[in-house]
């Protein structure tokens, strides 16, 4: 199977000019950032992620490279963790070595946790609640609630909503609405949105948002949404499903456009 060489093109802060990088090119440089990950083909996008975000880390360590490194040594320990488990018959070593780039990942995930206990980065608070079970990321991502900074962030809202969804669930799904709004352009929102708007609108009877988010999910191409019980429900209550469908069909065109307005706002 052929893979597509990823290239990366970002400032070098540190020496004051832009470059262009693959993967050989990182490795040849900075041999530390690859001689301790997999050199297979298994999980190739994710090592290529995970070279170029610690390559980025490296020349400037700040909370934020600090998140994305996080984010993808999570994405190649998960898949790493898989294919060290599979047994090469012929080639024991290349198993060696997806077992020692496992055990990379999960050293190096720690040292993140380690580095940025203090740390007032968002992204990094809720990985430190959700992943660590730590109280006290908690209360401090809540205090940042309100900040531009999560405010402006989908990726935030829909962390925020993961967290209200057990505690306040009206909170969970302006949340939810937030994520849309903010979704760009042409990017395909997390599946796992609609599908908890889905469930928050039946569980409180609001069978009609309930039948419009599942109606989406269908036209999105998710799979296994439980539609029928809706429809019961709506048809029950005299409801026309055809203007329902239209409007479902509306509502996913802007947030395929980026227009999405939240109707919490």
């Amino acid at each position: 199977m052929a893979f597509k060489r990823i290239t990366l093109t970002f400032a070098l802060l540190f020496a004051g000019c832009e470059e262009s990088f693959i993967v050989e090119d990182v490795c040849a440089q900075s041999p530390a950032m690859c001689n301790d990950l997999n050199h297979d083909s298994h999980c190739k996008a994710q090592r290529e992620r995970t070279i170029f975000s610690r390559y980025r880390e490296s020349l400037q360590p700040t909370d934020e490279h600090k998140y994305q490194l996080l984010k993808a040594f999570e994405h190649y320990n998960q898949c790493i963790g898989l294919a060290a488990n599979i047994q090469h018959i012929k080639l024991k070593g290349k198993t060696t070595a997806r077992r020692r780039a496992y055990l990379t990942s999960n050293k190096e995930m720690a040292r993140i946790y380690q580095q940025t206990q203090a740390t007032t980065h968002p992204g990094l608070l809720y990985y430190h609640w959700s992943r660590n079970n730590d109280e006290t990321a908690l209360t401090r991502l809540l205090a940042l609630e309100n900040t531009a900074e999560v405010e402006t962030s989908a990726e935030m809202q829909f962390y925020l909503a993961s967290y209200y969804i057990k505690v306040d669930e009206h909170k969970a799904i302006g949340f939810l609405y937030n994520t849309l709004a903010l979704n760009q352009a042409k990017q395909v929102p997390d599946p796992e949105i609609y599908t908890s708007l889905i469930s928050l609108f039946y569980k409180h009877h609001q069978y009609k948002h309930a039948y419009i988010f599942a109606k989406i999910a269908e036209l999105s191409g998710i799979k296994n949404i439980d539609i029928l019980l809706i429809e019961q429900q709506l048809i029950a209550q005299g409801k026309n499903l055809e203007s329902l469908d239209r409007l479902a069909e509306q509502t996913l065109q802007q947030i395929d456009q980026g227009k999405f307005i939240s109707p919490r706002k």
